[in-house]
Order: structure tokens, then sequence, then C-alpha cells
């Protein structure tokens, strides 16, 4: 039997581990598998709970193909909201920096639709931290490990035009309600947001002024319920808040601007 002619199986077997996307899963296994021991290992693992995208080592995100090791975050699809308000903002010739960026997704997929952008990004998970460098490489970008900013080059203060932060913003007393895949098999630290969720976002809009340049912006994700309070906490920082809302990806961004210094 080939692998191709397996399909019919494995999607039994997925839908038994309780995969929803059971077909569609199982063509992605199919084509990732190069032999027929390497898709039954692949199928093993994802019906004992791995997320998919750790089985076949990528993610789709806003139309690229982004590597993501174990233990990595996956990148959420309603974070392409987040992606496209930064493209909207972002001037060519932009110095963008993307902080707890997990396996990149972000920064890189801002790369690919913003005209000669300077690519940043640091995370403090050195696993994060190497699939970053792979994914933003293609775009010129430098991935730096360490916490926040930190391992950020000083040349880059005063400089940054555009800083996306997909910090984790789950409340502590919360992650043991998220689903398996993310509770299980991703850092806590890229979920875990303190009491309130928003402890990683006060520390990078505290911070934000002394590396945004006079008029560049900070956006972070954040929930609905949540995204007053983050407007608070950006406007507390010295940063004029918006909050934006998508009801069709049930994404919320808010964007903080450092006002531009008059002369």
């Amino acid at each position: 039997m080939t692998i191709r002619n397996e399909a019919t199986s494995i999607i039994s077997r997925l839908r038994a581990a309780g995969c929803v996307f059971a077909e569609e899963e199982a063509r992605l296994l199919v084509e990732a598998a190069n032999t027929s021991a390497e898709l039954h290992a692949m199928v093993n693992r994802r019906a004992a709970g791995l997320p998919l995208e750790h089985v076949v080592g990528w993610a789709e995100f806003c139309g690229l193909r982004v590597a993501v090791d174990a233990g990595v975050f996956v990148p959420r699809p309603r974070s392409a909201f987040l992606v496209g308000q930064a493209a909207d903002i972002a001037r060519p010739g932009a110095v963008a920096v993307d902080l707890c960026c997990g396996s990149g997704a972000l920064g890189t997929a801002l790369a690919a639709v913003c005209e000669r952008l300077e690519l940043h990004a640091a995370d403090i998970d050195p696993a994060a931290v190497r699939c970053a460098r792979r994914n933003v490489a293609p775009f010129g970008g430098s991935v730096y490990e360490g916490d926040l900013y930190v391992p950020l080059p000083a040349r880059l203060q005063g400089r940054v035009d555009i800083l996306i932060a997909n910090a984790p913003y789950v409340p502590t007393e919360a992650i043991g309600l998220l689903p398996p895949e993310a509770r299980l098999h991703e850092a806590r630290m890229a979920l875990d947001g303190g009491a309130d969720g928003l402890d990683i976002q006060r520390r990078i809009a505290a911070e934000a002024g002394c590396w945004l340049a006079p008029g560049g912006h900070l956006l972070v994700e954040s929930s609905e319920r949540q995204a007053p309070l983050s407007a608070e906490i950006f406007a507390s920082a010295g940063l004029t808040p918006k909050i934006i809302r998508c009801d069709e990806w049930d994404a919320t961004v808010v964007i903080g601007t450092r006002e531009t210094t008059s002369t």
C-alpha cells in the first residue's frame, strides 16, 4: 500500500483522536512524509495530541509557510490582523522590531509585505530564537536571544518605527482552560501573562518610548475584554492608544503611538 493509499485509514485514526479537520490534516501529513514508516510515526504523534504544526514542522501564516519547531508557540490565524495593522502604517524602509517573537511569524509576515523593512526580533526562549532565525533569514532579519529589549542593539534606541509584540496575555489562572495542544505542548512562558494577563505588556510599554522613533507605533494583540486596560497601560507610558477590533477574526489590537516631538 502506498502512502497516499493509506489516507482513508489515517482519517479514521485522526477522527477517533478527536481531530475536527481530519481530512485536511491527513492530506498534510501524507504530503509531509517521505516513507510509510515516517507517516505512521507522524500520525501517532498527532493522535497523541501534539499540535499538527509541531508534527509537520511548519504553520501556514499570512500565506507563508513558517517553520515551527517542537515546543515553540504556534502562530494563530487571528494574529494576521495585527500584521495587517502594522503593514498599513509601515513606510518603505521602516525599522521594525518583533518582541516575544516566538517563531518569528509576525515579523516574517510583515517583512514579506513591506518594502525594504529592516527587521529585528527577540525572544527569551532559545528554541524560539533558533526557529525564528530560520524564518527571518530570507528577509535579511536579525534575531536576538534575551528578555524583551535587553538583547537589542543599542543603536536601535529612538529609531524603531514599528514595534510589534504578541506578548503572552493569558491570565495565569486561565492557563488550565486552554486547549491541551497549547497547554501541554507550547512553552508556558509564551502563554502566561501573569495575574491579569498583562504583566509583559506593562514591561513592554514602560520602555517603548526609549526605543520608538518619534511617531513610531507599538502594536500588541489583546483580548476584547483586556483591551481597555491595555490602552490605559499605554497611556500611562506616554503613548497615545487606539483599540482596533476585527470580529471576523475575533482579534483585538491595541496601538500606542509615540507623539512626534515638536520643534
